[in-house]
């Protein structure tokens, strides 16, 4: 199938997917302040799931006394705030969802213009799912001390950063992207053993700087997306890939069959494995230093 007939298919995916978002007009619309907070007393992990419905977003290490702490404002007629602590599990349940269990239903532009703000205690060890509905999220994760990770987006945007590295070793970390735009970056300091990229209809950037310490196997999948992957000159990349991709054909890398590697991949005390696979979509290829 041509790049412009692809383009042309997944642009009229995402048109019909944020359309089905779209109830009728005219719901009266009321904002509401919500917090809530719980004080860190000798726990060494937290269990974290949020599940964020329909807003801004936005997820930070918060103060190392602090377990978490969640500050939110939203629309009480289609939405309530969820925070939930176990403390027999040493688990927390936060974020935002919608009354009406039929599906997220965005009414107006203002009801997008829901916030919420979430920090997360540096301190302890941390298993983090996080899945997003119709959101626009800004997610950094550096500092953290994250022993696994999942983070699933609806019709949303969202940005995903590593600024600083993982503070413990991280067994997987896993990404699922609907009708979404994602950018993840610095994903070298993860620290993850195993990471896992889904993508659907929309675009990807992966960006692997960072400080990466040893092998890391990463799956990367798209359906009907553009995918971007943005390599350092200084790691070893080798990618495998189910079919022939022009985006690799160039001489910057030696092609073994379907396997690629980058220049002085053999050399490079740092390297990634990367197995690609791709439907319908491009990939292209950005070398940073």
């Amino acid at each position: 199938m041509s790049l412009p007939r692809a383009a042309s298919i997944r642009a009229a995916a995402l048109a019909a997917l944020m359309v089905a978002l779209l109830p009728a007009a005219g719901a009266a619309q009321q904002m509401r302040e919500f917090t809530s907070s719980r004080q860190r007393h000798g726990e060494t992990r937290l269990l974290t799931r949020i599940d964020y419905a329909a807003g801004t977003l936005r997820l930070a290490p918060g103060n190392p006394g602090q377990l978490y702490a969640v500050s939110l404002s939203y629309d009480t007629e289609r939405f309530r705030p969820v925070s939930r602590f176990d403390a027999a599990t040493s688990s927390v349940h936060l974020g935002l969802e919608a009354l009406d269990h039929s599906g997220i239903r965005v009414s107006s532009r203002g009801q997008l213009e829901q916030s919420a703000m979430i920090s997360l205690s540096p301190a302890v060890a941390l298993g983090l799912d996080v899945s997003l509905g119709a959101a626009e999220a800004d997610i950094e994760l550096g500092g953290l001390r994250l022993t696994s990770l999942r983070i699933a987006t609806g019709a949303s945007r969202s940005t995903i950063r590593f600024s600083r590295p993982n503070r413990a070793r991280c067994s997987l970390a896993a990404f699922e992207a609907g009708a979404a735009e994602v950018t993840i970056t610095g994903l070298g300091n993860s620290r993850c053993d195993r990471i896992s990229f889904k993508g659907g209809v929309g675009r990807a950037v992966l960006d692997l700087g960072g400080a990466w310490t040893t092998g890391t196997d990463f799956d990367v999948a798209m359906t009907m997306g553009e995918l971007t992957l943005r390599l350092p000159r200084s790691l070893g990349v080798q990618v495998t890939v189910e079919r022939f991709l022009a985006g690799f054909a160039g001489a910057a890398w030696t092609r073994d069959g379907n396997t690629y590697r980058s220049p002085g991949y053999a050399e490079s005390d740092r390297k990634v494995t990367i197995a690609l696979s791709t439907t319908i979509g491009g990939v292209s290829v950005e070398w940073v230093e």
